[in-house]
């Protein structure tokens, strides 16, 4: 199939959580046999061995919308309530929408023979409209894939730096939808999508290889942010840190509180060193979102990003983990501190066990959810 991809973002230095499984998705896809094209929402249109790129339309109005938002430094962006809605709502209507649906035919017209357009985690109501214009202009079946389920749900009220994705929104005029949570796709059935199907989170194998390096580190977490996973960061890395001194706690990443015990600081961690970092590591922590956590089987890239690399992985509580990994043999789930702490101890005195659950991580992942698997799911969605 020829699929046209818009994708939140393909240009990596933006660090979005999902861009780096965008890339893996559209490899997998490009693996699968098909002829893959992307656009990005936000940022630069990059163009690699595995697929073609159309620019982005509103690259620059993108840039100066994310600088103010940092600046003010408010909550998801609105377009019906709250300070800037109507001037939201304004720009949406009168300048990103009308552009998008202009570029989208231009690109239709030019490559002729699209199979389908999937839309990856763009804010939904930025779209409103365009699937049905495109269905009918062009004949194109239009789907969507929303890798931020639950969290991006009305009930959650999405992440404070992204969008109320579906306030004012229509998930009806899409042909299908895909998302990374099967208690989510319950709940998108009710808001109207007309079909769902749940697509887990992927890796790609040969990018997330084991390396034969010095483990000098125990404990290490990285992530982007607190937000919804508080709570399990102060029983995970700050008490354990606090009451078991005796062994070294790291933290990579930004958006961490000032007080993190006794962990320390690891910096900035860039995709081209995450895998250094984490096969330095002898436990790596999951500390999944509890939006993510308290809903049946929604998956995060963290597990099979890790797991692929062959780490022992020590997680909070995650609803349905079994869909994925098989508790106490291929990931490690702890309930509170004190159990957190006497898990840490065990393992870092037996280093054949760590070696045994990251072994068989590993080799899950190689035979259920490589980026191959999930491509295979789309476009079988796709075609269904």
């Amino acid at each position: 199939m020829k699929l046209l991809c818009v994708c939140s973002a393909l240009d990596l230095r933006h660090r979005f959580g999902c861009t780096p499984a965008w890339w893996q998705f559209l490899k997998g896809l490009h693996e699968e046999g098909h002829d893959v094209i992307a656009i990005p929402y936000m940022g630069a249109a990059i163009e690699t061995p595995w697929w073609r790129a159309y620019p982005n339309p509103c690259a620059i109005e993108g840039q100066a919308f994310s600088a103010v938002k940092k600046f003010l430094g408010q909550g998801p962006t609105s377009t019906e309530a709250g300070f800037g809605s109507k001037f939201n709502k304004a720009v949406l209507d009168g300048w990103v929408r009308p552009r998008w649906s202009n570029h989208l035919s231009h690109v239709l017209l030019e490559e002729r023979n699209v199979d389908a357009v999937i839309v990856f985690t763009v804010p939904v109501n930025h779209f409103t409209g365009i699937p049905s214009l495109l269905r009918e202009r062009y004949r194109v079946p239009v789907f969507y894939f929303d890798g931020d389920v639950p969290a991006s749900l009305p009930r959650f009220g999405g992440f404070a730096s992204g969008f109320n994705s579906y306030e004012g929104a229509n998930p009806s005029e899409y042909d299908g939808f895909m998302c990374n949570s099967a208690g989510g796709a319950e709940e998108l059935l009710a808001m109207g999508a007309k079909r769902v199907r749940t697509v887990h989170w992927g890796v790609d194998p040969s990018l997330y290889e084991p390396l034969a390096i010095e483990e000098d580190r125990d404990v290490f977490f990285y992530s982007y942010g607190v937000e919804y996973r508080q709570e399990w960061i102060e029983r995970m890395i700050i008490e354990p840190s606090r009451v078991y001194p005796e062994a070294s706690f790291f933290v990579g990443g930004k958006g961490f509180p000032e007080d993190m015990g006794h962990a320390q600081f690891a910096g900035d961690i860039p995709h081209n060193v995450l895998r250094t970092a984490c096969c330095r590591s002898r436990i790596n922590l999951n500390i999944t979102r509890n939006s993510h956590a308290s809903v049946r089987e929604s998956s995060s890239t963290r597990p099979f990003e890790l797991a692929a690399m062959g780490r022992c992985i020590v997680s909070n509580p995650l609803a349905g983990v079994e869909a994925w990994f098989t508790p106490g043999e291929e990931i490690l789930i702890v309930e509170s501190a004190e159990e957190a702490v006497s898990t840490y101890k065990s393992l870092l005195q037996d280093p054949e066990r760590r070696r045994a659950i990251g072994d068989a991580a590993r080799k899950r992942v190689l035979a259920a959810h490589t980026h191959r698997h999930r491509a295979r799911e789309i476009a079988e969605f796709i075609v269904s």
